[in-house]
């Protein structure tokens, strides 16, 4: 099989891959700053019960966690979920949870000076978040994001192993049908992943940028 003809093969997948990256990155960083807010909270029981996800998540295998979502699920409490849906459940949580302590440190970074300024103004817990701390700490979480998009790129490759027909699923057939071209398989998914990374981390770096300069002209 030439590299054309494998090329082809794999693209078939890029879609679902793409998708999967897309659904699963909007859960995770919903969940992000839903349990960085929590983390943060001055409830003890919300830190407490955020804790116990985050901590549970991180300290877990995401492996584990995908065939548990999608095999146990459906045996214990009659849950089934698409191998597409169950992905993106697992993989939201799974880097939610890491993209949550991004969340609760940058949070934490803001100079307390800047709550103080806040509290002087008069302002709410909620306008002295949204208004003041959010925007400055937005700044620290922006590399941190950037990398947890890119793990979250080749954590998808996972869900080849629940059926879903990403790149990692259609290369492994591949070298199933023919193990002589493993080779010429594995190099040219390298470089898919490696193309579909690309972008996100020139935006990453753009954004780093961008807001860098923003803080330098302030």
């Amino acid at each position: 099989m030439s590299a054309i003809e494998i090329v082809n093969v794999l693209s078939r997948g890029v879609t679902v891959t793409v998708s999967l990256l897309l659904a699963a990155g909007l859960l995770s960083y919903l969940v992000a700053f839903i349990a960085g807010l929590s983390r943060v909270s001055r409830f003890r029981a919300v830190r407490v019960l955020t804790t116990i996800y985050v901590e549970f998540f991180r300290g877990t295998s995401l492996l584990v966690q995908l065939f548990w979502i999608f095999f146990v699920l459906p045996q214990l409490f009659g849950i089934r979920l698409d191998p597409f849906t169950a992905g993106v459940v697992t993989l939201g949580l799974n880097y939610g949870a890491y993209a949550s302590e991004i969340v609760r440190s940058s949070i934490l970074a803001v100079p307390e000076g800047q709550t103080e300024a806040a509290i002087a103004l008069n302002m709410s817990r909620f306008q002295r978040m949204r208004s003041v701390i959010l925007p400055q700490a937005l700044r620290t979480m922006l590399p941190g994001f950037g990398n947890i998009s890119i793990e979250l790129l080749k954590g998808t490759s996972l869900v080849s192993l629940i059926t879903l027909q990403d790149m990692m699923y259609l290369a492994q057939n591949l070298r199933a049908s023919d193990y002589s071209i493993s080779l010429q398989v594995f190099g040219i998914l390298l470089l898919m992943y490696f193309a579909l990374a690309l972008p996100l981390i020139v935006l990453s770096r753009y954004l780093e940028r961008r807001a860098s300069r923003g803080v330098a002209d302030a």
